[in-house]
């Protein structure tokens, strides 16, 4: 593209972090930033939901890789410390099984390991500790930032991807290293986290292991949706404009002076844009939003044909007593894994038992909940529409019912007695009010053949002036890459658009 010389417009259609992250980068180069919000408050997946004096966070609860939030701040001169306050948790998670063994994944490296010692698999652990930190060199530093536009760009990571093995499998790399089989699940589960089944995710993504272990995980004070407010905040300190309840319905794109133009339609009318970032589900970007555009159908059509993560069925609840003994985060095993992950990412139905993610932020923020009482959240794994086509408004209260009746059984005394508050998001949530392909939870799948140059790309290659971020796009899921994600696609358009990209000033 030519060298711009007025002024630069830009729209960003949804406020996900990957949104707001390219929107706060972009206002503080100079360009002119609306981000088009469809709902009444910002955050995508992150939403809120207060009811009775607790606080739910819809989505994301897991923070890492810190960096990568600091960075967005000192792009634009400011300070992360000055917005929102990240607490670290600890132990990382908790893992439980049937049997009634536990696992407390640990930041502190002696009692992770005295741990991993009473199992008879500390050397084995050690050397997949070191393959962890190779995924993550070769993976996460060298990678992670790069907009993979070109096929040449996949052959110079080749090597680097051949090295690690990144054709197998998470699960199968662990067990490579260790022999204990609630090991094995302890050390591979994170794949979940991007929307991956362990068992076909590509092993590159043990890197998670060495990024938490390296760089902690955090809680933010007041919930996820402080960070979000935060990072919205940032955003408009520098100029930007949100619009909430603002819907696009439709953008057209047309060549004006030899410049595309995008005329993003909203309830309110027609605004002009120079380019666009889109945050949206993919599928809605193409098949709604840039409907009619060159090349649009062709990428919903091969979107289409793509292997997507699964769905969630997600349950809040608050409780009228706490639990002191639970930790932030538990991952409470089901008597399978891998025939249940099968079931989830491959099956055509429901299966009749599940593995849980219990997520109690009052156990690191008391916040959260009126004085004496737990805010929680509970998902299940389940498979996307795609795969079945269930009446989640008919069997959804149900369903939740039953993992209560779970929780009750093995972490929880008394759960139902003690429920105060209770709401859920279902698969079919996913789909209406996210506009979620088949209600992917994760969108694309990150199997190996849908990674790196292999996703859908950070700018399209047909529709000139349309980029993309978030979990669609190189690198994927979880707020360290959709925030990623931001970075490569804005130095993307930097370069397109002949903008510094060196941000203000950075914050001492």
């Amino acid at each position: 593209m030519a060298k711009q010389t007025g002024p630069l417009r830009a729209a960003v259609i949804g406020s996900g972090f990957g949104g707001i992250a390219a929107a706060a980068r972009l206002q503080a180069m100079g360009v002119q930033t609306t981000i088009f919000e469809s709902r009444d408050k910002p955050g995508g997946r992150a939403y809120v939901w207060k009811d009775q004096g607790f606080t739910f966070d819809a989505g994301p609860t897991v923070i890492t890789a810190p960096e990568t939030l600091h960075d967005v701040f000192s792009f634009g001169g400011k300070r992360l410390a000055d917005y929102v306050d990240l607490m670290p948790v600890e132990p990382f998670y908790r893992l439980v099984w049937t049997d009634g063994d536990s696992f407390d994944y640990s930041g502190d490296e002696e009692k992770l390991m005295s741990q991993i010692r009473a199992r008879g698999d500390e050397e084995g652990y050690k050397q997949f500790y070191e393959y962890s930190k190779t995924c993550y060199r070769e993976g996460y530093e060298k990678r992670i930032e790069l907009a993979f536009l070109r096929f040449r760009d996949m052959l110079k990571a080749a090597p680097a991807l051949g090295m690690v093995g990144s054709h197998r499998s998470v699960y199968d790399v662990v067990s490579k290293y260790v022999k204990d089989e609630h090991l094995r699940q302890a050390l591979s589960f994170h794949a979940l986290l991007i929307g991956g089944n362990p068992l076909d995710t590509s092993a590159l993504y043990s890197l998670i292991h060495y990024l938490e272990r390296q760089g902690g995980v955090y809680f933010a004070r007041g919930g996820t949706g402080e960070l979000v407010n935060g990072m919205v905040r940032l955003f408009e300190d520098l100029g930007g404009e949100l619009r909430l309840s603002s819907p696009v319905e439709h953008v057209r794109v047309e060549q004006r002076r030899g410049q595309a133009q995008h005329l993003v339609k909203t309830a309110r009318g027609e605004d002009t844009f120079d380019f666009v970032v889109s945050n949206a589900d993919l599928h809605h970007t193409y098949g709604q939003l840039y409907d009619g555009a060159p090349g649009a159908r062709k990428v919903r059509r091969r979107l289409e044909k793509m292997k997507w993560s699964m769905s969630l069925y997600v349950l809040y609840f608050g409780t009228d007593r706490q639990y002191e003994d639970l930790a932030h985060h538990t991952v409470v095993f089901g008597p399978r894994y891998e025939g249940l992950l099968t079931d989830i990412f491959e099956g055509g139905r429901l299966a009749d038992d599940f593995s849980l993610y219990l997520h109690a932020p009052t156990r690191t923020d008391p916040s959260m909940a009126p004085d004496g009482c737990e805010a929680f959240y509970v998902l299940s794994p389940v498979p996307h529409m795609g795969n079945a086509r269930l009446d989640w408004d008919t069997i959804g209260e149900g369903y939740g019912d039953k993992i209560l009746e779970s929780l009750e059984r093995r972490l929880l005394p008394d759960l139902r007695k003690h429920i105060v508050t209770r709401r859920e998001f279902t698969p079919m949530s996913f789909e209406r009010e996210l506009n979620a392909f088949q209600g992917s939870a994760f969108s694309v799948a990150p199997v190996l053949t849908q990674s790196a140059w292999f996703r859908p790309h950070n700018r399209d290659k047909d529709i000139p002036g349309l980029y993309i971020v978030g979990a669609g796009t190189h690198p994927g899921a979880g707020v360290p890459g959709v925030i990623s994600s931001a970075k490569a696609t804005t130095r993307v358009i930097a370069n397109d658009f002949g903008l510094d990209y060196a941000g203000r000033v950075a914050a001492q």
